[in-house]
């Protein structure tokens, strides 16, 4: 009896341990700062009101930063046919294709700054510099002001708080990872919704400079919840570099970071082609053809939650390797499309498969990453490579559609092969990294 007692005791002593670790990683010994302790992941909370509000705070980053990304197709519709009208639609795809490199090429100096501890930083510059980057697209005339401004800065801005606004979340989960996620995810479905309706809404009424500064407003009312709500759980033991080497002798790892980089390259085809594919090939109005974009991300909400849901259960890379290739097949059957109800079942179907091809990716590094203090170091790197893989798609689809004749097919069949390909280097990933068997989470 004895021996229990003291066992109890003892196990008593070791969470209040964890206890004042968790809330004091860094402890000061004769005025010197000693290393931040670092947290297992077995020590996530995995639920609470702590927890959830980080959920919260990383929806409206997300919501910001890929919202305004995927509303570009309204921003390049209007300027091809108004504005930059001047210029192909090769050229303005590169502006929405600049600002989503640099959103995924930032991950990876954000990254190893997220694991040095400098988080509110990164998220209070990010925002800052995605409220400058709307104010300024509302007074640009030409190409390269617009390039400038909603390219290059919104792209900056939204970088630096992607990655970090991801990682945030999964340090504080582990069961479930891919539901917390999911839903911080989901937020760039819905800001994309809101921000397309604002766009479509006021536009006509006040005009492009005020309707982009109603934006800017939105986005730094959202980015102020963020900056209130958001705290890291997890300090590393010391700095990180800015590229973990060792990683890519990881086979899984390795081909995950290769598939991701072309899902992203294939899959955003259509959130910037959709309203000039219904224009030239379906009966719908201007109106509906624009709100075909609102169609694809509003099912990109249920994209974010449900394989998300799903994959708490049979793991986020396995869950995501199957939505890569039913996206893929979704693509080639955009071929067929021809009539209203058809083209509105595919973006429903297509932003619905499509939309984990974004939210499973964070969850499916972590899955692969034993040691999540170089977490942040490692979702850097994969959405590196995923930047340029995003850098690449869209203006080559451009290149292949003919605007003048309405020929879609040469970029739809891009959008399917190369989505395809990611998928099957998905699946080699997961086999490597836990064989054929579904019983294995991974």
């Amino acid at each position: 009896m004895a021996s229990q007692h003291t066992s109890l005791r003892d196990s008593e002593k070791a969470v209040q341990t964890v206890r004042v670790n968790e809330s004091k990683p860094t402890v000061r010994s004769e005025g010197v700062a000693l290393q931040p302790i670092s947290l297992p992941v077995s020590a996530a909370p995995d639920g609470g009101v702590k927890a959830w509000m980080q959920v919260l705070g990383a929806f409206f980053l997300l919501f910001n930063s890929w919202g305004i990304f995927n509303t570009y197709g309204a921003f390049q519709t209007f300027y091809e046919r108004d504005l930059l009208s001047s210029n192909t639609a090769s050229a303005i795809s590169w502006i929405g294709s600049i600002q989503g490199f640099l959103l995924l090429l930032v991950g990876s100096l954000t990254g190893p700054v997220f694991d040095m501890g400098y988080f509110r930083t990164l998220i209070i510059v990010g925002s800052f510099l995605m409220v400058f980057s709307l104010m300024m697209t509302s007074l640009s005339t030409k190409y390269y002001e617009a390039f400038l401004a909603l390219g290059v800065t919104f792209g900056l801005g939204s970088g630096c708080v992607f990655v970090p606004g991801v990682a945030i979340v999964s340090t504080y989960f582990n069961k479930r990872r891919g539901l917390a996620v999911g839903v911080a995810t989901s937020g760039s479905s819905v800001g994309a919704v809101v921000y397309l309706s604002v766009f479509h809404q006021l536009q006509p009424k006040i005009g492009f400079p005020w309707t982009v500064r109603v934006m800017g407003f939105i986005t730094l009312a959202a980015s102020a919840v963020s900056v209130a709500t958001m705290q890291r759980r997890v300090t590393p033991p010391g700095r990180r570099r800015l590229f973990d080497v060792k990683a890519f002798t990881e086979v899984p790892y390795t081909l995950f970071c290769i598939g991701n980089a072309l899902s992203y390259m294939g899959a955003y085809i259509p959130f910037f082609e959709a309203p000039a594919f219904a224009a030239a090939h379906t009966p719908a109005s201007p109106t509906l053809a624009f709100y075909f974009l609102a169609i694809l991300n509003g099912a990109s909400v249920f994209g974010r939650l449900l394989p998300n849901f799903f994959a708490d259960k049979t793991g986020p890379l396995t869950m995501l390797t199957g939505c890569a290739t039913a996206t893929g097949v979704l693509a080639l059957a955009w071929l067929a499309v021809h009539t209203i109800g058809g083209f509105a079942a595919f973006c429903v179907l297509y932003g619905l498969f499509s939309g984990s091809l974004v939210s499973l990716p964070p969850a499916a590094i972590a899955s692969l990453t034993d040691d999540h203090t170089r977490l942040g170091t490692r979702l850097g790197m994969a959405f590196t490579l995923a930047g340029f893989g995003l850098l690449i798609g869209n203006p080559v689809a451009g290149v292949l559609v003919d605007l003048r004749t309405g020929e879609f097919w040469k970029a739809i069949v891009f959008n399917g092969v190369v989505v395809l390909a990611a998928g099957t280097l998905l699946l080699a990933a997961r086999t490597a990294k836990a064989g054929w068997s579904l019983r294995t989470k991974v």
